[in-house]
């Protein structure tokens, strides 16, 4: 797969992962809130009262099934989790590759602070943190030019891949 597949399904991993997370916090939460607060569910019936009298009669008690079930989604999830961050340590594996074996000093410290160090800078920062850096530079980073100097960078790997491709 090419730099920017692999950069994009990295990208898509840790907002999976994110969102996993925060699924199995809402899940633990609410189990928590059951175990902690005695959560009990009622329910108003008619029928005969104990000592033969006709009317409401109010049932209480503990959901168990609905706790059965809280735990065996959170198990699930977390099993899911585990296997999303085997996946996402992989493809951070073969991106952090893919990014140390760029020639040019500051187009791979753009790629390292966009998707390795601070993962998901938006451009502008990673504009800022290059200009702190490079403070002595004439013309100053913008978003735009990183942005770009990124954009062409995967463009000309793509038509070098695609070259070797159509050769063969």
């Amino acid at each position: 797969m090419e730099l920017r597949g692999k950069l994009e399904q990295y990208c898509d991993l840790l907002q999976e992962v994110k969102v996993l997370r925060e699924r199995i916090n809402k899940l633990q939460k609410t189990i928590e809130g059951m175990e902690e607060d005695g959560y009990v569910v009622s329910d108003a019936v008619k029928g005969t009262k104990a000592y033969g009298m006709y009317g409401s009669i109010t049932i209480t008690g503990f959901p168990y099934p609905e706790y059965a079930d809280c735990r065996r989604k959170l198990r699930d999830r977390v099993d899911k989790l585990t296997d999303k961050e085997k996946q996402l340590f992989d493809a951070l594996s073969e991106v952090d590759d893919y990014i140390n074996a760029i020639s040019d000093s500051k187009l791979r410290q753009v790629f390292t602070l966009r998707y390795l160090d601070e993962r998901g800078l938006a451009w502008h920062q990673v504009a800022n943190i290059m200009n702190s850096r490079y403070d002595k530079r004439k013309k100053a980073f913008t978003g735009d030019s990183c942005r770009m100097m990124h954009n062409r960078y995967l463009e000309i790997k793509g038509a070098k891949k695609n070259k070797r491709s159509n050769d063969e």
